[in-house]
This record gives structure tokens, C-alpha cells and sequence, in this order.
């Protein structure tokens, strides 16, 4: 009897065994630069404009969802603390004539080096109270902060925008964790005429 046990034990162990090997380090579903996917780790996901959205009015209201991480307004511009800080919200227009591959690669990889960045809308005339904030602290054209999970752009120009969402610590520095997403304000007439092999940003199904 204890010989069938023992058996059976060391069958058990050798199936746990092989599950460990067969099951992918990610679980097998999830991409690890989905930032929220991580139980426990801090995560900033967009509530609105949703990824493709698209819209006559020139006002956007940004608002997004904030998890294990704590908004500190009293302690902005002070000395790091682990999982508290602000948001760092980057909008830049993508130009209206692009070379279809960059601006492929720019929307496939929003932090990366071949990241298509266009002009920046972090100043206080689009960005109101937190473009002020941005020039005070000296991130006027890169990025504005918020210490509220949300942010009202205005004034802004017909065409295809990037916007990067991340959490920062209370100094101001980046974390790992962010997001983008991409909207587009459309045009009160056709898009522009596009020539030397370049398209138009609106038209290259960029925000599908």
C-alpha cells in the first residue's frame, strides 16, 4: 500500500512539474507591456477618448483610471515616495503628410526611438491650468502635469493626435508605467493634398 502511494506521489509531483514547463512565463495571454496586467503593479489606463475616437469639436477632455498608485498634490515637486506621485500627459499632432512605414512605427511603438513625436500641445494655451503648470516647472512643449486623473485640451487644430499617458514620481520623473492613445479631430474639409510618395495621417488607417 505504501509502495502504490508513493507512486502515485511522485506521479503527481512529475505532472506539477511539467505544467510549470508547459505554461509560458506571461501567462500565455497577456502582453508584458500591458502595465496593468501585472496583479499589484501600478497602472494608468485611458477612460476617454477611447483609442480611435474621432470628432468634429476642437475640446478634448482626457480622463483616465489610476490602480495602485496614489495622487500626492501636496507632495508635487517633492522628495519620491513609492506608489505615489502624478500624471504626466503628452499630446503631440501627428503631421498631416507622413511616410506611411513611420507613421506605422510610430503608432506601434509610442515610446520608442522611431516614435513619429509631431508638435507638442502642452502649453498653457491648449492645455489651460496644467499647461501654466507645465511652463512653471519648465516642461512647456514635452509634457503637462496633473495631479487629478484628468486633463482639458482646447483650440485644437483639425488632425491626428498621439497622446502618452505616465505615472511620475513626485519630482517629476517618469515611472515604467504609462499608455497612449490616439484620436483624431476631423476637418472641416477635405484632407490635405499629399505629394512625394507620403499619405495623408487621416487616411492611412492609423487609428484602426
Amino acid at each position: 500500500m505504501r509502495g502504490r502511494i508513493a507512486i502515485l506521489a511522485a506521479a503527481v509531483a512529475a505532472a506539477a512539474a511539467l505544467a510549470l514547463v508547459l505554461v509560458p512565463a506571461n501567462g500565455g495571454g497577456t502582453s508584458p507591456s500591458r502595465q496593468h496586467a501585472v496583479p499589484g503593479q501600478p497602472s494608468v489606463d485611458v477612460v476617454s477618448p477611447r483609442n480611435g475616437a474621432r470628432q468634429a469639436g476642437r475640446a478634448v477632455v482626457v480622463k483616465v483610471e489610476v490602480e495602485n498608485f496614489r495622487l500626492a498634490p501636496l507632495h508635487f515637486g517633492g522628495e519620491p515616495e513609492l506608489g505615489e506621485g502624478h500624471i504626466r500627459f503628452a499630446l503631440n499632432r501627428v503631421p498631416d503628410c507622413v511616410d506611411p512605414v513611420k507613421l506605422q512605427r510610430a503608432l506601434d511603438s509610442p515610446l520608442g526611438r522611431g516614435r513619429l513625436v509631431g508638435a507638442s500641445f502642452d502649453f498653457p494655451r491648449y492645455a489651460g491650468p496644467n499647461g501654466v503648470l507645465a511652463e512653471r516647472i519648465g516642461s512647456s512643449g514635452s509634457y503637462s502635469p496633473a495631479t487629478r486623473p484628468e486633463i482639458y485640451y482646447h483650440g485644437l487644430p483639425a488632425g491626428l493626435y498621439r497622446l502618452v499617458i505616465n505615472l511620475a514620481q513626485n519630482n517629476g520623473a517618469a515611472t515604467p508605467h504609462h499608455t497612449a492613445t490616439n484620436f483624431q479631430i476631423l476637418p472641416g474639409h477635405g484632407p490635405p493634398a499629399c505629394t512625394g510618395g507620403k499619405v495623408s495621417s487621416a487616411k492611412a488607417e492609423a487609428l484602426k
